[in-house]
């Protein structure tokens, strides 16, 4: 690992303590070093509306030690006044003489490259893919103006949620269930259907609860509604498509709502259709160690009817981790 992607891996730890706190912004953090080399401020985006990192790590030098040095940003400098001033303009300010960014903004209204071009200071990228994963969710939102959609699934190893009669406590470990509770507070906005709400009745508790109820079928004394601000999908707010509700529809409007993730834990058919649509950007799939055996239980993807494999659609594995007695694995969609 060279000198570079050290210092950006750190800013990327940095920025990974604001995660939760600082959406619709991206994840932020910055290093700073003097003209020796030497660390001698860090910093990172903390909350919306609070300063950025940048900001946050050179405003604590009091005595110009950054002249002549290095900042190590994951993202690159904003250049035009928002919740707070330029980014750029303060290292300009501060006279560095070289900027270290992880990838470049999305958001079109910054340009912060070009201003430090302008300005002498030398720019160089590292670790851009590593940066892009990690502001994933803010990609998405700047570029089309939706939520980002994680699925959650719990499985057997082969591929079953529950068997034909329905009954599914637990197919996962208590390790793995805590896990998802712990997930769940990372995101906006949890989203089931009512499929999931009459045949399991979850809590689910959340601050923001999405469940897609087209003929409004759930009983209102269910546990998913006594805690958390609930939206219902139905067809009564919202447009059908082949008679269903238009899933892309639906988060639309939670992005307008200012939902900027969604944790979808579901049943089959709401699962499959959902990828048949092309509208899930990640799937955490936890696998149990075990075999059900029987082909008539139901599946944790049910949305499509496909007669050849060529047709799958594809994912790359991101990451994996026993939990428990179980595997975690996070897949990405393809691109």
């Amino acid at each position: 690992m060279n000198i570079d992607e050290k210092y950006m891996r750190e800013c990327f730890a940095l920025a990974l303590q604001g995660k939760g706190s600082v959406a619709p912004n991206p994840l932020v953090g910055c290093v700073v070093l003097d003209k020796l080399g030497n660390v001698v401020s860090k910093g990172y985006h903390k909350k919306y509306g609070s300063n950025h990192a940048e900001r946050d790590a050179l405003l604590k030098l009091k005595n110009n030690e950054a002249e002549g040095g290095t900042l190590y940003v994951n993202l690159e400098p904003c250049s035009h006044f928002g919740k707070t001033p330029p980014c750029v303009d303060l290292i300009i300010e501060r006279k560095l003489a070289r900027v270290v960014i992880g990838m470049k903004d999305v958001n079109p209204l910054v340009d912060g490259i070009s201003k430090l071009k302008s300005a002498g200071i030398e720019v160089d990228f590292v670790l851009t893919s590593e940066a892009e994963y990690l502001n994933r969710v803010f990609i998405k939102n700047m570029s089309q103006k939706l939520p980002y959609v994680v699925l959650k699934t719990a499985s057997t190893m082969d591929g079953k949620i529950a068997s034909h009669t329905g009954d599914s406590k637990w197919i996962t470990s208590s390790e793995a269930r805590e896990e998802v509770y712990r997930m769940r507070r990372e995101f906006d906005c949890i989203m089931t259907s009512s499929n999931t709400v009459i045949a399991d009745n979850p809590t689910m508790e959340h601050r923001f609860k999405c469940i897609l109820d087209k003929d409004l079928r759930t009983d209102k004394n269910a546990k998913i509604y006594k805690q958390g601000e609930i939206y219902i999908a139905s067809k009564e707010n919202t447009p059908l498509k082949d008679g269903r509700l238009d899933l892309k529809a639906v988060l639309s409007e939670l992005y307008k709502k200012g939902i900027y993730s969604v944790f979808v834990e579901c049943g089959g058919m709401l699962a499959g259709t959902l990828i048949k649509e092309g509208l899930v950007d990640e799937i955490y799939q936890f696998i149990a160690p075990k075999i059900l055996n029987d082909n008539s239980g139901l599946s944790c993807f049910n949305g499509d009817n496909v007669s050849k494999i060529a047709d799958c659609k594809r994912f790359e594995i991101q990451e994996f981790k026993k939990i428990g007695t179980d595997m975690l694995i996070v897949y990405r969609t393809r691109v």
